[in-house]
């Protein structure tokens, strides 16, 4: 009876224990020979070298409330390579390269098929860019969670030299801003756009194809976050800074790499806008400035060059456009819309 007490009350042990050896195979997948073998331990173990004055760079993020599309529709991988690249991107803002990754994943009652697809996803994230899942946790907790309720965070850490920092200091007036085209909405602005769609009251409303979509509403939501690493890796030497447009947009996030005697000016019309954005500005009635407050509105990374590296980034980017300038601030804001 006692043996049961445990599985009765919400957790599986003997489930969990029967996971983790599928566990331990999605994570060797991305192993390189910089990960030791940590057998036994309660820890991961990374061999940092071949940096000469190494700066950690951390990040820890969660997917939000993209989740309860991705439960509502049964698709997890995208949600897990998502959970890598918004971490990742994040670190990349600094100019640094990932080295490992840990997630964490909390059930009401643990769903065999929906972690099995979130560490595919996953492992998927970490070998686009390189990255060594290297540990994690995966929690039943039925008192904190109910029905098929989940939780999703992941935690990546990088090194860059010190030397290739990237930091607001270097950006200066007459800096070119390069805008780097998102796939959709991301991970960011999903509580809005559930509301908008009142996909909890309506879930068929995620099989609708609305005008102009390639795609019914539900995979249109769920496309992966645009991992961008791969992307500004070879340009990065040609750059003052970096900003990935998350929550807040493009004022929200802009300011962050920026000092602030300066001010980034935007032209509004140099970047088409995803029909998904149209779509849901249309939908809900929604301000252009509430729209651009909280979504990437087709920018999903932001560069900061030098006039004279413009071609070159470009030429490695081809589908990134100049979308405005570095300028000096007076009173005002510190992105600033023309056009």
């Amino acid at each position: 009876m006692a043996s049961d007490a445990y599985r009765e009350s919400g957790v599986d042990l003997d489930l969990m224990d029967g996971l983790k050896e599928r566990i331990k195979g999605f994570a060797a997948s991305t192993h390189g020979p910089e990960v030791l073998d940590s057998a036994g331990s309660f820890a991961g173990l990374y061999q940092l070298s071949g940096y000469r004055e190494p700066v950690l760079v951390a990040s820890t993020d969660g997917v939000g409330t993209k989740m309860k599309i991705a439960a509502q529709l049964g698709h997890f991988e995208s949600v897990g390579q998502d959970l890598v690249t918004l971490n990742v991107n994040d670190i990349l803002t600094r100019g640094a390269k990932p080295l490992f990754f840990l997630d964490y994943v909390a059930f009401s009652k643990l769903d065999v098929q929906r972690l099995d697809n979130l560490m595919r996803g996953i492992a998927w994230g970490c070998r686009e860019v390189g990255c060594a899942l290297i540990g994690g946790e995966t929690a039943q907790m039925p008192q904190v969670y109910s029905g098929d309720e989940m939780d999703l965070a992941g935690f990546v850490v990088g090194a860059v030299e010190r030397d290739q920092l990237l930091e607001s200091r270097n950006i200066e007036a007459g800096n070119i801003l390069i805008g780097v085209p998102s796939s959709g909405l991301h991970t960011n602005g999903f509580s809005l756009a559930r509301r908008v769609f009142n996909t909890d009251g309506d879930p068929n409303v995620l099989y609708r194809r609305f005008d102009g979509l390639n795609h019914g509403l539900g995979e249109e939501l769920l496309v992966p976050h645009r991992s961008y690493y791969p992307l500004m890796e070879p340009v990065l030497c040609l750059v003052n800074g970096l900003a990935h447009i998350t929550g807040g947009g493009l004022p929200g996030k802009l300011p962050a790499i920026l000092p602030d005697e300066l001010t980034a000016e935007i032209n509004r019309g140099s970047w088409p806008v995803l029909p998904i954005f149209k779509v849901i500005q249309k939908e809900g009635g929604i301000s252009d400035q509430e729209m651009y407050r909280v979504f990437n509105m087709g920018l999903g990374m932001v560069a900061v060059c030098p006039e004279a590296n413009v071609a070159k980034v470009i030429e490695h980017l081809p589908d990134a456009v100049v979308i405005g300038k570095i300028i000096p601030r007076g009173d005002g804001d510190q992105v600033v819309f023309s056009g």
